[in-house]
């Protein structure tokens, strides 16, 4: 009989730590002497660092970019799927974007991101782009990147199953 086979190993950021990674996160872009008129998180792994680096770095003016790609751990759809409500990208016209998200893992959503933004009607005058990892893997470099890994990553803003009701929670 054989054993079942063992997780990935994975690469754990606690909430602990992510303060401090998003921080150095930010301060990577401000020491690269670039800063941002905005910041557009993409959804949904996004949300919490763009926040974090956002206010870091005292950008008020924020966006989101929806997009549905991983399914599960190594599970994808063909193709990134961006999702509503779309971003008024007719907004960003002549600004400096950075888009940050939590991890390039094969870089497709960002990049699909990245080419939305410069493809659109208005572009923007820059966009960069941010996040906490990158694995060698991934199709585009970030311009910013905090930590670099080849390991599946488990963020405190994803570690446990969603919530659901239950008979107990009254539902």
């Amino acid at each position: 009989m054989s054993s079942p086979t063992p997780p990935p190993p994975r690469e754990v950021l606690p909430w602990s730590r992510f303060g401090e990674a998003a921080r150095e996160l930010a301060r990577t872009v401000a020491d690269s002497g670039w800063m941002p008129d905005l910041v557009i998180a993409v959804a949904r792994g996004g949300l919490v660092p763009a926040g974090a680096v956002a206010y870091a770095l005292d950008v008020k003016a924020m966006g989101t970019m929806n997009v549905e790609f991983y399914t599960g751990v190594d599970q994808t759809l063909g193709e990134p799927l961006v999702l509503p409500p779309l971003l008024d990208t007719s907004a960003l016209a002549g600004a400096r974007v950075l888009v940050v998200d939590d991890v390039a893992d094969s870089g497709r959503t960002l990049e699909l991101v990245m080419q939305r933004l410069r493809a659109g009607e208005r572009p923007p005058a820059q966009a960069r782009s941010a996040v906490l990892y990158t694995k060698p893997r991934s199709v585009i470099e970030p311009d910013y990147t905090w930590h670099r890994t080849e390991r599946w990553i488990s963020f405190p803003w994803s570690a446990l199953p969603p919530v659901t009701a239950t008979a107990t929670d009254g539902a």
